[in-house]
């Protein structure tokens, strides 16, 4: 599950710590710290299909609490099931895996009941759900969709919900939601497309941590090697800091480690190729640094790169 993209941010998050804790921290602290980052952003993704799951099961709760008020309603009474009937809820719900997973790591929301309803209330005042419950009839595939939507077009991007994420641990931001939340919604499609094999095979759609075993050593890699060529690195970045007219010491710390990572990546995996190197740290320029950063981390990295492949 765990992609190069966020590979290359959790590896800039925890050399921007390293940094700023060194001599204290060693290498091996760091890279252990490393680990520990990737643990989480698995954890986020387990988080997010929960939520799925307790979302269903509170509105089934507060439908069956309408049905025993004292004076119900007939819509208390005879409520649209739809939604806590949903497919991919229940498919969560069978799934050993996630389940497995959920139970080890203690993955629930419902330790804040307060949060638990705000976002259900959300949902329920959405278009998306009030088109959903008003269809005639809902497939799998219907179910899924939903889904979707509601977790790309209103939870996801909820200011309420991204600042509950980022208060449950220091591992995780709003980069690491709008990443996770990608391969939540990959996951969601691998579900439908199980529901609607011939095969029906045992296999979980849920995704691994990581996709290939060198997934794990690329990241390794990249921090040992961005740290034990830091000087060099930077050696060479000045030099074109300064023959642009900029000055050295005034180029943030921030800067600075997004491109001694991309120089450190050019070096160390030549079968990248350069072009896709510069332009994945050009965007973690404009996400983590300054609004003119990707400009001039643009500029410097284009011209070390053309001088290391001279």
């Amino acid at each position: 599950m765990i992609n190069r993209i966020l590979i290359r941010v959790k590896v800039l998050q925890n050399l921007y710590s390293y940094v700023l804790t060194r001599p204290e921290k060693t290498i091996d602290q760091a890279l252990n710290d490393l680990d520990k980052s990737f643990d989480k952003s698995y954890e986020l993704y387990f988080y997010i299909l929960k939520l799925i799951v307790e979302l269903t099961d509170l509105q089934d709760r507060r439908l069956d609490d309408a049905k025993h008020k004292f004076l119900p309603t007939e819509e208390d009474l005879h409520p649209n099931p739809r939604f806590i009937y949903n497919r991919l809820a229940q498919a969560l719900r069978d799934d050993a895996t996630f389940n497995k997973f959920c139970r080890d790591k203690v993955v629930t929301w419902q330790d804040d009941a307060i949060f638990l309803r705000m976002m259900l209330e959300k949902v329920l005042q959405s278009d998306i759900y009030k088109t959903y419950m008003a269809a005639d009839m809902a497939t799998m595939a219907d179910d899924c969709e939903v889904w979707r939507r509601l977790l790309r077009d209103v939870i996801l991007e909820d200011p309420d919900f991204e600042e509950k994420v980022e208060s449950m641990s220091v591992n995780w931001s709003v980069e690491d939601i709008n990443i996770i939340g990608q391969f939540v919604i990959k996951t969601i499609r691998r579900y439908e497309e199980l529901y609607n094999s011939e095969t029906k095979e045992e296999e979980s759609p849920i995704l691994p941590m990581f996709r290939r075993d060198d997934d794990h050593e690329f990241a390794v890699k990249l921090f040992e090697n961005t740290v034990l060529q830091m000087d060099d690195n930077n050696a060479l970045i000045d030099h074109y800091v300064c023959s642009d007219k900029w000055d050295a010491d005034r180029v943030v710390l921030m800067d600075r480690l997004i491109m001694c990572m991309a120089v450190s990546e050019f070096k160390t995996f030549v079968q990248i190729p350069a072009n896709v190197t510069l332009n994945e740290y050009i965007e973690l320029a404009k996400v983590f640094s300054s609004p003119n950063s990707s400009s001039f981390v643009n500029g410097i990295l284009n011209a070390v790169i053309n001088s290391l492949q001279r």
